[in-house]
């Protein structure tokens, strides 16, 4: 997933930035709403981390102001304000969870992918694939009954194409949710990453389409 992250706190941003890295998912991390806006003008976000106190305004009339425009974008916000009333206040605005600061890095991770299963119409964390066993809650992959390890990026991209199985994704739509701003992407870079996954998981998982993009094929 890509992941946008409105956060002034710089030690907690890096924070929160660098634990959804290693998860494997792409991230850009933003200090201001007007920055944030100017971010979702450019790149499609699958998911919002949003603070409710920032330099330039409010998080909440923000929020609101996205759904108002029919944004859907799973929204979590992490807050110091832990309030009942602020709680409510915010999913009222259209946030999908509610964080309060401190939290855990780890319990953070896990809300993301649970709002994320949530909104591709599926929250069990366990999918049989053929016979590819997926524990997405715990980011692990059995193939046959064996375990298949797989990297951050790897995971990453499979994750893409999981959440639309027989769906087809442009290159340019996979590059978008798999990199960053920061991230330097090389020509061929997606192809790599396809073969990588095509070895570990078997030829006839992913398929290319000639022209359009790749698909997770249905068992």
């Amino acid at each position: 997933m890509r992941i946008l992250i409105i956060e002034d706190d710089a030690v907690l941003g890096a924070a929160v930035r660098d634990q959804i890295a290693a998860d494997g998912h792409s991230v850009d991390w933003v200090t201001r709403l007007d920055a944030a806006s100017d971010a979702m003008d450019v790149a499609s976000y699958d998911l919002i981390a949003l603070d409710l106190m920032l330099p330039d305004g409010r998080g909440v009339p923000f929020l609101k102001t996205l759904r108002a425009r029919g944004m859907a974008t799973p929204v979590i916000i992490m807050t110091a304000l832990d309030q009942v009333s602020d709680r409510i206040a915010g999913l009222n605005a259209g946030a999908d969870d509610y964080l309060v600061k401190p939290f855990d890095l780890d319990e953070l991770s896990a809300r993301i992918g649970s709002v994320a299963r949530r909104y591709v119409g599926n929250p069990n964390p366990l999918l049989t694939l053929g016979a590819l066993e997926v524990d997405l809650a715990g980011r692990a992959l059995k193939r046959a009954g064996k375990a298949v390890a797989l990297t951050a990026r790897e995971w990453a991209l499979f994750e893409a194409l999981l959440s639309r199985p027989g769906q087809i994704f442009s290159k340019a739509a996979l590059e978008e949710r798999l990199y960053s701003f920061d991230d330097e992407i090389g020509s061929n870079t997606l192809e790599v990453l396809v073969s990588r996954l095509r070895k570990k998981l078997g030829q006839g998982v992913i398929e290319t389409e000639r022209g359009l993009g790749y698909r997770l094929v249905r068992p």
